[in-house]
């Protein structure tokens, strides 16, 4: 509390104090190691004293209310006693935390002596209980917000820890290829249901953009289901539209429901001499689009259905070639609405974005990307870009 900024409600607690009592001068002093300092004060312009010698550092050493009746009898050497001031009278009662630790005093000053009845003191102990109640309070409120602070750091460290977990730890070094891969979670707090990933393959790579519909924990398992499975086909001979086909019945018959599913686009990628062969499914997923090094924008893949939401669910290949100086863009639902609006699944917007930066490096066009997404999203967003060099 020391050093605080004014506090109406300390302030009215004072101000009552000296209407009651007839007193020009009211404080609710805490005692520091070398100094008492007033976290109000009524009828004084003080904001603290030395603590030595002080009134209210004697009063704090007291267990009840401590009178100073007549204060040049008492031959106090207090400077508030002593010098121009010349108080006369001097009522305090401790602040005395739950625990037993006195704080600091509601005091009643007046500058000719005077004496206190029972019921004059009992009524300033029950205004001092009130002063210690709000000091309480403020203090449970700050460790409340300090805890709150510390769960919240805590609970973005799993999140990030966990998010890493699920994502590449590095883009692999591919010849023919330019790569560059974003992800933007909205709550850092808690993990985000987008993923990425890039598969090195016998016959090149695998590149990966998913959905796990969700946030937090259950997220987290879908997403490495997905992930994992997806590492594992691409072990063996298959295409895209196997991967998929694979993949949901993996899900389906791990979690058997309709509120467990992933969207996903798939691409094996193989560069030659000539650019680079796409071979594309989804399931339930935004079209992924190709652009021309001539500003041509396609887009690219055939719908199937969303992924663990059926058994036996049918997927299909497509096919495309990029030529060298083209791009091929894959992205979440999240940076579609980003950029063209919540709710919105036409990706004309974002091939606005991508029209001028034709013939640009993956890393150039992520960065024009992540400047049209903004900085406060509403949705988990993540990107592959991917140029053929």
């Amino acid at each position: 509390m020391l050093d605080t900024p004014p506090d109406g409600t300390f302030d009215r607690i004072t101000a009552l104090a000296a209407r009651l009592f007839q007193v020009p001068i009211s404080i609710v002093s805490i005692v520091d190691s070398d100094r008492i300092w007033f976290k109000s004060h009524h009828g004084l312009e003080a904001d603290q004293t030395d603590r030595e010698p002080g009134l209210c550092a004697s009063a704090i050493l007291q267990d009840d209310p401590w009178l100073v009746n007549d204060a040049r009898v008492d031959t106090l050497t207090n400077p508030l006693v002593a010098g121009e001031m010349g108080f006369g009278f001097y009522a305090g009662v401790p602040l005395t935390t739950h625990d037993g630790y006195n704080l600091g005093t509601l005091c009643i000053i007046d500058h000719d002596p005077r004496g206190m009845t029972r019921e004059q003191i009992a009524t300033l102990s029950d205004l001092a209980a009130l002063v210690m109640n709000e000091l309480e309070l403020r203090l449970t409120a700050r460790r409340t917000v300090r805890l709150e602070a510390e769960l919240r750091r805590n609970a973005e460290e799993i999140a990030a820890t966990l998010q890493e977990s699920l994502l590449p730890a590095r883009l692999p070094d591919v010849a023919g290829l330019d790569l560059a891969a974003r992800y933007h979670v909205a709550d850092h707090d808690r993990v985000g249901g987008d993923f990425y990933d890039v598969i090195p393959t016998e016959r090149c790579c695998t590149l990966v953009i998913g959905d796990a519909v969700g946030k937090g924990v259950k997220a987290a398992a879908l997403t490495g289901t997905a992930r994992w499975t997806l590492r594992t086909v691409a072990l063996g001979a298959w295409t895209p539209a196997d991967a998929l086909t694979r993949l949901n019945d993996v899900l389906f018959q791990a979690y058997d429901n309709p509120d467990r599913y992933v969207t996903l686009a798939l691409a094996e990628i193989r560069p030659d001499d000539n650019g680079v062969g796409v071979t594309m499914a989804i399931g339930g997923h935004p079209h992924p689009l190709v652009v021309r090094s001539d500003g041509t924008i396609e887009s690219l893949g055939e719908t199937g259905p969303i992924i663990g939401w059926r058994a036996g669910a049918a997927y299909h290949d497509a096919a495309a070639r990029l030529a060298h100086g083209d791009l091929l863009v894959m992205f979440t639902d999240g940076m579609l609405e980003a950029i063209a609006g919540r709710g919105e699944t036409d990706d004309s917007t974002i091939r606005q974005v991508l029209g001028p930066l034709a013939g640009s490096t993956a890393s150039h066009v992520a960065d024009a990307l992540d400047a049209a997404l903004g900085a406060d999203i509403g949705d988990d967003a993540a990107f592959l870009v991917v140029g053929a060099t």
